[in-house]
C-alpha cells in the first residue's frame, strides 16, 4: 500500500491571533505545487458540523473531535489539511495527534492586551463586560501546549516569517520535499532533525481595569514556569482585565496576521 502524502497542520490559539490568516497563506502556497489542500476553519463549519452545541468544556471537546475526525479522513486520502481552531484544551488536541498520525501542532500566540486592541469584532469587549459568557481567554482559560512543532508570536512575527517556520517543520518531518519548498519559497531549504519548541509564555494578561462580572477574583501572579515544565493555562480573571495603552510599540513587521 502506497504511503499517504497527506498531513494535518493544526493551528491553535486564542480568538484573533491570526490562525485563519496563516492557514490561508499556507494553503495558497501548497496549491502552487499541486497539493490537494483543504482548510477546516471552525468559524466556517459551525452550522454544518456542530449546530446546536454550546460552550461547555465537553461540547468544545466534541467540536475538536469532529474537526479531527474529518481532518484524519482527508489526511489519509492524500490531502494537506489546515485546521485553524481555538481548540483550548490540551487533551482534545493530543487525542487528534494520536488519531491522525501525520500531524503538526502550530501554536499561534499573541498577548491578550494586543488581541483586545486589534479586535474588530467587538467580542473581547463584550466578553469583558459580561455580555459573552464562557469566552476563552477572558472568562474561561486557554491551555497552551507544553511544546509544539511550531510556535508563532503573531504580534511580532509576520505571516511570511511564521509560514517559514511551518514549512521548515513540514520538511523536517518529510511531509513536503526540498523541491516543493524551492518553488514555494524560492530558497533551497535543508531538512533538520524534527524537534518541538517548548512554549514559554511571553505574553501577559491585561493589568488594569475591572474584570468582567463573570470572572473570578484575581489570584496572586504566578511565578514564571520552570524550564521544561511548559506553560500553564492563561487564568481567566487575569485575562479579563483591560490593558493599559502600551508605552512603546514594537517595529511593524512585514504583515500582521489578523
Amino acid at each position: 500500500m502506497a504511503q499517504t502524502t497527506g498531513f494535518t497542520v493544526w493551528l491553535t490559539g486564542m480568538s484573533g491571533t491570526g490562525k485563519s490568516t496563516m492557514a490561508a497563506y499556507i494553503a495558497a502556497r501548497l496549491r502552487q505545487v499541486d497539493r490537494n489542500v483543504e482548510i477546516l476553519d471552525e468559524n466556517e463549519l459551525r452550522d454544518d458540523l456542530w449546530q446546536g452545541l454550546g460552550d461547555s468544556k465537553d461540547e468544545r471537546n466534541t467540536i475538536v473531535r469532529r474537526l479531527g475526525y474529518v481532518a484524519g479522513l482527508l489526511t489519509r486520502n492524500n490531502v494537506a489539511v489546515l485546521v485553524p481552531s481555538v481548540s483550548p484544551y490540551k487533551a482534545g488536541r493530543e487525542d487528534n495527534r494520536r488519531t491522525i498520525g501525520r500531524y503538526i501542532e502550530v501554536y499561534v500566540d499573541c498577548p491578550t492586551e494586543k488581541l483586545i486592541e486589534r479586535d474588530s469584532t467587538g467580542r473581547y469587549k463584550k466578553a469583558l463586560s459580561g455580555e459573552i459568557p464562557n469566552f476563552i481567554g477572558i472568562t474561561e482559560p486557554y491551555e497552551p501546549p507544553a511544546s509544539a512543532e511550531v510556535v508563532i508570536h503573531s504580534d511580532v512575527e509576520s505571516v511570511e516569517d511564521g509560514a517559514g517556520k511551518i514549512f521548515q517543520s513540514l520538511l523536517d518531518l518529510g511531509y513536503v520535499t526540498v523541491e516543493e519548498l524551492k518553488i514555494i519559497t524560492g530558497k533551497k531549504m535543508k531538512a533538520q532533525p524534527p524537534t518541538k519548541t517548548e512554549v514559554t509564555r511571553v505574553s501577559s494578561a491585561p493589568k488594569s481595569g475591572k474584570a468582567a462580572p463573570a470572572a473570578k477574583a484575581a489570584a496572586p501572579a504566578a511565578k514564571p514556569a520552570a524550564a521544561g515544565k511548559g506553560a500553564k493555562a492563561r487564568p481567566a480573571a487575569r485575562a479579563a482585565r483591560v490593558a493599559k495603552p502600551a508605552a512603546k510599540k514594537a517595529a511593524a513587521p512585514k504583515r500582521k496576521a489578523r
